[in-house]
């Protein structure tokens, strides 16, 4: 396994591992500790979505969280934006295509939001993750805010009471001042 960088400087990062294939199937390693020795990742969650359903932008306002996301099945448009206060990339986002056939991981730090699209029919999707869930510090960010100009594929997801109320990027900067 080795960490692989993307354009946010000390940013989202690409876990890459290896995968044992054969004509059973395969293996797949998705953390090993030594990769990111200093952080610890307590809290595991598992989600489950239908085609279309799009999840995010989410993130703790306190008490943020890291996060290692794998996909166990189907296929994901992923999406990490820098909401870290002194951030020179403040604003920016990471979007990637992640299906569980492929051989990575994707690594977001703390002070990102994060989201994603189900592509496939349905997926699954693991997170590890750095800290607990606090229901009263979590924040979500509107995912089609114009000015974080994310492409995603679809105009019309499914999405949840909490996604379609996200707060635009400019509310969110005010209300956490």
């Amino acid at each position: 396994m080795k960490l692989i960088k993307t354009k946010i400087t000390n940013g989202p990062k690409l876990i890459k591992t290896k995968i044992f294939s054969d004509k059973r199937g395969f293996l797949k390693e998705t953390y090993k500790k030594k990769i990111l020795e200093n952080k610890d990742f307590p809290f595991d969650i598992m989600s489950f979505s239908k085609k279309n359903v799009l999840r995010g932008l989410h993130l703790q306002i306190k008490k943020p969280q890291a996060k290692i996301v794998t996909v166990t099945y189907g296929k994901i448009f992923d999406v990490a934006v820098d909401l870290r206060k002194k951030s020179k990339t403040f604003g920016q986002h990471i979007s990637i295509i992640i299906s569980h056939k492929d051989d990575f991981s994707f690594y977001i730090p703390e002070g990102f939001a994060h989201g994603f699209l189900c592509l496939s029919n349905y997926c699954t999707v693991n997170y590890k993750c750095t800290n607990y869930r606090y229901k009263k510090y979590e924040k979500t960010i509107s995912w089609d805010d114009k000015e974080l100009k994310i492409n995603w594929p679809i105009k019309k997801p499914i999405l949840s009471k909490k996604d379609q109320n996200g707060l635009s990027l400019d509310n969110f900067i005010i209300k956490k001042s």
